[in-house]
C-alpha cells in the first residue's frame, strides 16, 4: 500500500500527471493567497478589513477592529506558510479558517456573496488536504 500519492522517484514527468499538477496548482495558491491578504490586513491597500468584521466579534473580543485584523494577519501568514511546508496540516487549517470567515460574514449579513466564494475555497482547501501526500517533501 502507497503512503504517498507523488512518489519521491516518479517516473511520470509532471506534464504527464494530474494529480501532481492540481496538488501544485492548489498548494501554490493556498500559499501564496493567505499570506498576501495576511499582510493586506496591515495595510488595507486592498480594502478596509474591518468592515467584513461583524460587531459580534469586537463584542466577544473586546479589541478594536483594526486590532483584531492585526491578528488575523498574523494567523494568515502562518496559515500560508503552514501550507507551504506541511500542506496536509496547513489546508486543514486554512479550510478551518476560512469556515470561521463564513460563519463570521452570515452572522455579519449582507456578504453572502463573499461567504458563498469562500465556501468554495473551504472546498478547495479540502481538495488541497485529499491531494496531500501525507509526508510531504
Amino acid at each position: 500500500m502507497k503512503t504517498s500519492p507523488f512518489p519521491a522517484t516518479s517516473a511520470r514527468p509532471l506534464a504527464a500527471d494530474p494529480h501532481r499538477q492540481a496538488f501544485l496548482l492548489l498548494r501554490t495558491v493556498f500559499t501564496v493567497a493567505p499570506i498576501i491578504f495576511g499582510l493586506d490586513k496591515f495595510t488595507n491597500l486592498l480594502t478596509d478589513w474591518t468592515m467584513y468584521l461583524a460587531p459580534a466579534a469586537t463584542a466577544v473580543v473586546p479589541l478594536p477592529a483594526q486590532t483584531i485584523m492585526y491578528v488575523v494577519g498574523v494567523v494568515e501568514i502562518l496559515a500560508g506558510i503552514a501550507v507551504a511546508v506541511r500542506p496536509r496540516f496547513g489546508s486543514a487549517l486554512v479550510a478551518a479558517w476560512l469556515l470561521g470567515i463564513i460563519i463570521n460574514l452570515m452572522v455579519l449579513g449582507g456578504f453572502y456573496d463573499v461567504a458563498l466564494r469562500d465556501f468554495g475555497l473551504l472546498v478547495a482547501a479540502l481538495a488541497l488536504n485529499r491531494l496531500s501526500p501525507r509526508r510531504a517533501a
